[in-house]
C-alpha cells in the first residue's frame, strides 16, 4: 500500500470529525492528519482506515478507534523531547502519533506476534521508538524509569503501582480502568506520595494482561 493525496485527504476530514467531537489540541490533530492510519492495517481495511472505529489487527488485539487515540494523547499534553512509556504497543500507530509529536518513546508490546510485526513494521517506516520492548506492561520498566509521561493502551482491572512509581513528579499517567468498560483515569504527581486523580468518561479496551510468573 502507498500513502496517496486521497488518502491525506480522508486523514483531513478524520482531524475534522475528532474536532467535532471535542479534540481540541490542534498539535494532536496535525499528528492523526499526519500518521498513515491505513498502513497500520490489513489491506482489506484500507477503504475503512479512516474511519473513527477500531480494527481487529490479530492476536485478539485492536488498533484503537481514532478518537481515543487522539483524547489520550491530549490527556497527556506532550512537548517535543519528552520521555514517554507506551503500555501497549500494538499495531504502533499510537506510538507513531507520539514520535511524530517529536517525543522519545519505549514502549512494551507482550503479545509476541504483535511485537515481532510491529517492529518489522517499524524499521520499514522509518519510526524509532527508544526502546520496543518484548514483555509484561505491569512491571513497566524500571531501569528507563523516571518517565515524564505514561500511556496505558489496555484496560486494566487496577492501576499498576510500579506504573505510578516509574512517574517523575510532575508526571501524567493516562489509564483506563476497568473489567467490562473502563474509565478513562488520569494521575498527575504532585509529589514523592501525592497524586492528584481525574476520572474522564467511560471507554472499551482489550484487557491489560499480566504475566503471573
Amino acid at each position: 500500500m502507498r500513502d496517496t493525496i486521497k488518502h491525506r485527504g480522508m486523514r483531513n476530514n478524520l482531524a475534522e470529525v475528532l474536532a467535532n467531537k471535542g479534540i481540541i489540541d490542534e498539535k494532536v490533530l496535525d499528528a492523526i492528519r499526519e500518521v498513515p492510519r491505513h498502513l497500520f492495517l490489513d489491506s482489506s481495511f484500507e477503504a475503512h482506515a479512516y474511519q473513527d472505529k477500531a480494527f481487529p489487527i490479530g492476536a485478539d488485539q485492536t488498533i484503537s478507534q481514532p478518537y481515543t487515540v487522539a483524547f489520550q494523547t491530549e490527556l497527556l499534553q506532550v512537548s517535543p523531547g519528552q520521555k514517554i512509556l507506551e503500555i501497549g504497543t500494538g499495531s504502533g500507530y499510537q506510538t507513531a502519533v507520539l514520535l511524530t509529536l517529536r517525543t522519545k518513546v519505549y514502549t512494551i508490546e507482550r503479545q509476541q506476534e504483535l511485537f515481532k510485526k510491529t517492529k518489522l513494521f517499524f524499521g520499514k517506516m522509518g519510526y524509532r521508538p527508544r526502546k520496543l520492548v518484548f514483555g509484561d506492561g505491569y512491571k513497566g520498566l524500571p531501569d528507563e524509569a523516571p518517565f515524564e509521561r505514561i500511556i496505558v493502551t489496555a484496560g486494566a482491572p487496577e492501576v499498576p503501582k510500579p506504573l505510578l512509581a516509574q512517574l517523575s513528579i510532575g508526571g501524567r499517567l493516562v489509564i483506563p480502568v476497568g473489567i467490562e468498560d473502563q474509565i478513562m483515569t488520569l494521575f498527575i504527581r504532585k509529589s514523592e506520595k501525592e497524586f492528584e486523580k481525574k476520572e474522564l468518561g467511560n471507554f472499551r479496551f482489550v484487557p491489560l494482561l499480566e504475566n503471573k510468573n
